[in-house]
């Protein structure tokens, strides 16, 4: 099978609507990473996805849909607070789950009685989704555990000859993934951080839980459970207050012939020196923007990736801890 990157048209999106109303998979860009995504209402086609990935058969997935579907076809008990933070947030990097009304594949909430459900503000997403007009079920379009995919170059890295199409939107300006809220109670709570923070959601609904997954308990989100956005190297990470640790493993692995590179946000690379830096930016934004991008860069020229987390801790940054700390392991 040939691969093929092609530019968001009305001609790519006819090819795309054969391949996935035949039971196929196109990976498409939104706001936050590109996703992969296939027809919801099929069960072999939702199946092929955790095939194509090499996903776990138990990490549910979430469904796809332009501004204009109406989700009360496939959802129940849609909450007051969740038309709220519906008219506030979407379309955006903000899922919602809810009672399932079961019309989708079951592979989709893999056996769960809930189905999560995104509307991504990414234009060419928008586009795609209203052309085909079908909930598109789509985990981020990157094999299982490896990092999320920001660009469709990415895309091609994991899945060159396994799919036919990568839609192909340009950089996703979020970098990391949506913040995936349960609405299926009294009020909302997070299953997995994002973009939209516990902060902003509380200020819409007038509170907000934060989900802590118990051991054994089965995975109510993606995200939650399984080591994800991996790197395929060495990987240490320190936090803020011991970055000068950070540096003095850095040397010691270099002089001992190490490829080694830091990952870290702008004021700390002004603290430290060390001359091989993986910079994520500035502002808590640029971070999360740039974070997937940079360690896939590290991959590429790096034996080691040696990640100091930023000073800031809340907003935004609890999810890009979530990632780090996924990605490279608990703070050392």
């Amino acid at each position: 099978m040939k691969t093929q990157i092609l530019p968001i048209t009305e001609e790519s999106f006819k090819i795309s609507e054969r391949i996935i109303r035949e039971g196929g998979v196109v990976a498409f860009p939104t706001e936050t990473v590109y996703g992969l995504g296939a027809n919801a209402f099929d069960t072999r086609a939702v199946e092929s996805i955790f095939k194509i990935k090499g996903r776990p058969n138990d990490n549910p997935l979430i469904v796809h849909v332009h501004k204009d579907y109406d989700i009360s076809s496939l959802v129940r008990c849609i909450p007051d607070y969740a038309v709220k933070l519906s008219e506030k947030f979407l379309p955006g990097p903000l899922t919602m789950v809810y009672k399932s009304r079961g019309n989708v594949s079951p592979a989709v909430s893999c056996g769960l009685d809930t189905l999560a459900v995104r509307i991504p503000a990414h234009e060419g997403a928008q586009r795609f989704l209203k052309f085909l007009d079908l909930p598109v079920a789509a985990p981020s379009a990157n094999i299982s555990k490896h990092v999320s995919p920001t660009a469709a170059e990415h895309v091609l890295c994991d899945f060159n000859g396994k799919i036919e199409i990568i839609l192909d939107g340009g950089k996703c300006d979020g970098g990391i993934e949506s913040t995936v809220l349960d609405c299926t109670g009294e009020i909302p709570v997070i299953l997995r951080s994002g973009l939209v923070t516990r902060e902003e959601i509380a200020e819409i609904a007038g509170d907000c839980g934060v989900y802590k997954p118990k051991e054994g308990e089965r995975v109510r989100s993606p995200g939650m459970v399984y080591k994800h956005y991996t790197p395929n190297c060495r990987t240490a990470l320190y936090s803020y207050s011991d970055r000068q640790k950070a540096l003095d493993f850095y040397n010691s692995e270099k002089h001992s012939g190490v490829n080694a590179y830091i990952m870290c946000d702008s004021r700390t690379a002004e603290l430290i020196d060390a001359d091989k830096i993986l910079c994520l930016g500035k502002t808590e934004l640029e971070v999360a923007s740039n974070l997937y991008g940079k360690l896939r860069e590290g991959e590429r020229l790096a034996e080691l990736i040696i990640a100091i987390a930023p000073e800031k801790q809340d907003g935004v940054m609890v999810g890009v801890m979530n990632r780090l700390e996924k990605a490279c392991g608990s703070k050392i």
